[in-house]
């Protein structure tokens, strides 16, 4: 009876077989080759497993178990048989005496691509494969026909060829690149065959990789080096390159600026200090740190605007030129002169008088402010105005509506400015004895009102009047009071020291009372102030509220208003005589200075005598006493 491979039983060693052939099935890319060889291992697998079963006159016979030795032998022949077949070459058994392969081999190009994707694929497989090579050395020879002989026992080179072979095993996977790159410099030696099937055009990129990868690595620092190299050659290049006039180098240009505003060292040099005077006009040196103030503009620049009233208009050249000047005489001028404008208004076609007027007013104020920036006490009067209009009935007809604005400012220029200065001048008063001396600053009309009054109170008292240049405004004050019958002393800043041991009281107006306390008057308040703080003597300040302002100032240049600089020219003898031609020299004639509240022992104003630091008060309170 004759068994087949069905009934006998398998041993461990076609157990071991079958485990490595599907662990190398699955390592192994599916393609037809590999389908087809495995099919063949197969099939020569099954018929050696028949020929050992089927043995005459034995029918319970087993196959005996194969020794470590020989399995691996098998294997190698089943490798050099595959080998082989790639070749078309007969198997040769694997002989320790024989070269397992030639020195030059001749392959094809995509046999070679095959197998350096195999490699790179399978570089786990190839750490066992040279293990099971180590061991075919102390293995006996293999027959021809795939049976394995039998082998005796290891000697004492054999088991340490066995150690060498697990340690090499072990570190298989720690190189496994650098045997795959070992196995490519092997493939790149070997000769490829004339007659290959690939075309031209797809071989030419497969020797560029080639090449590639035949280029030795790089460290970082030589492919910098290389590359500022190439960077240098090719700027000496276009250097001695001759450009031909009137056109512009190509691209190296643009990218230079680019590469200057990268450094720090380069875009310090860039912005030099010459190109400041570019921006401004010849002969006119600014300090930068003025550069954000106002100047004093030139009659000539204001031009006849169709769109402005000639109330308007007039005012603003008496703004230029300082006829109209003093916070509550430029507050008075504006409100007369807006007075003509609501007048003269006419609504135009489908259009609501409110929204209309307030657009009209707006672009006579922007002209005013061209002119010469607004006063403190302007702005908050022009507030006041477009508040009202907010306020206006809708049912109402246009003369009535005219009317009310009309009244609207007489009530304000009674109430903010007149009643305002009567109730001031009424707290001070009672401040002012026999035998005083009032010492003021500059000419404020609030002041000579108080001082006026004092006069019809019939109170003996005398006034300093400190005045300074260029505007020597107290000269107007002085011939308002002498010719009113008060007794005066006219003396100019500089010797204010000398007067004020005289002084009983400090008098002085404001320009404006800011929301922190300071005082903006005109200039050379503060320095009044700090002597007569030196000589502890009080010093009040006159101030209606419809001058106070919510903006925080500490200093006179953040916010300034700058007059004439030719101003400060006195004659042909003066040293600033034809400044303009003296290159860098601007002459700075600022009109007001900021006093600091330390500086200012009370404030009075028409709600009551208060300090500095309650302005906050009465602006939060204003609009519910009706100012």
């Amino acid at each position: 009876m004759v068994l087949t491979s069905e009934q006998v039983p398998q041993t461990q060693v076609q157990i071991l077989k079958s485990k490595h052939k599907k662990q190398r099935q699955r390592n192994r890319p599916r393609n037809k080759r590999n389908r087809l060889e495995d099919n063949h291992i197969t099939t020569s697998e099954t018929s050696t497993t028949d020929s050992a079963s089927a043995m005459p006159g034995t029918q319970d016979a087993v196959a005996p178990e194969k020794t470590r030795e020989q399995v691996m032998a098998e294997r190698e022949a089943k490798k050099l048989a595959k080998q082989a077949k790639k070749q078309n070459k007969p198997p040769t058994p694997a002989t320790p005496a024989t070269p397992a392969a030639p020195a030059t081999k001749i392959i094809t190009e995509v046999e070679q691509t095959t197998i350096t994707t195999k490699l790179t694929t399978t570089t786990t497989t190839k750490a066992q494969e040279k293990l099971d090579s180590l061991a075919l050395k102390t293995a006996p020879p293999t027959v021809a026909n795939g049976k394995d002989a039998e082998a005796g026992e290891k000697s004492r080179e054999q088991i340490k060829a066995d150690r060498e072979a697990k340690k090499a095993a072990k570190k298989a996977g720690k190189g496994a690149g650098a045997k795959v790159e070992d196995t490519t410099q092997r493939l790149s030696d070997l000769k490829v065959a004339d007659k290959a099937p690939v075309p031209a055009k797809a071989a030419a990129p497969a020797t560029e990789n080639d090449l590639e990868k035949k280029k030795p690595a790089l460290s970082k620092a030589e492919r910098r080096a290389i590359q500022e190299a190439q960077r240098a050659a090719k700027t000496q290049g276009q250097a001695k390159k001759p450009q031909p006039a009137g056109k512009a180098p190509p691209t190296a240009a643009p990218k230079e600026p680019k590469r200057e505003s990268v450094s720090p060292s380069k875009a310090a040099t860039s912005s030099s200090p010459s190109k400041c005077p570019a921006s401004t006009p010849s002969g006119e040196c600014r300090v930068k740190l003025f550069n954000h103030l106002v100047c004093a503009k030139e009659d000539s620049q204001f031009i006849n605007d169709p769109l402005v009233h000639p109330s308007i208009a007039r005012l603003g050249v008496q703004y230029a030129k300082r006829t109209v000047v003093g916070s509550n005489a430029r507050c008075i001028a504006f409100l007369h002169a807006l007075r003509q404008v609501v007048h003269d208004f006419e609504t135009p076609a489908k259009k609501e008088f409110g929204r209309s007027l307030d657009a009209a007013v707006k672009h006579h104020v922007d002209h005013l402010h061209k002119c010469r920036p607004l006063a403190v006490s302007v702005s908050n009067a022009y507030k006041q105005f477009k508040n009202q209009l907010t306020q206006l009935p809708a049912d109402i007809p246009e003369t009535e509506l005219k009317e009310l604005l009309g009244h609207f400012i007489d009530t304000y220029i009674e109430n903010q400015i007149g009643k305002a200065a009567q109730a001031i001048s009424g707290f001070l008063q009672e401040k002012i004895t026999d035998g005083d001396v009032l010492l003021t600053f500059a000419c404020s009309s609030l002041i000579q009102f108080i001082c006026e009054e004092a006069k019809r109170r019939k109170v003996a008292f005398r006034v300093i009047v400190v005045d300074s240049r260029p505007g020597c405004e107290g000269q107007e004050m002085l011939r308002r009071l002498h010719a009113f019958g008060i007794p005066c002393t006219y003396v100019l800043i500089n010797a204010v020291g000398y007067v004020m041991a005289e002084a009983t009281k400090v008098l002085l107006g404001a320009h404006a009372l800011l929301a922190n306390g300071y005082v903006m008057a005109r200039t050379g308040t503060a320095q009044v102030a700090l002597v007569a703080n030196a000589h502890n003597v009080p010093v009040l300040v006159c101030c209606e509220t419809h001058k106070f302002s919510e903006r925080f100032q500490t200093d006179a240049i953040v916010y300034n208003e700058l007059s004439d600089p030719n101003q400060l020219v006195r004659g042909d003898k003066c040293q600033l005589n034809n400044w303009k031609a003296k290159g860098k020299l601007m002459p700075l004639n600022l009109n007001y200075d900021i006093t600091p509240p330390e500086l200012v022992s009370a404030v009075v104003t028409e709600v009551a005598i208060l300090p500095c630091t309650s302005v906050p008060v009465i602006l939060r309170i204003k609009p519910d006493i009706g100012y």
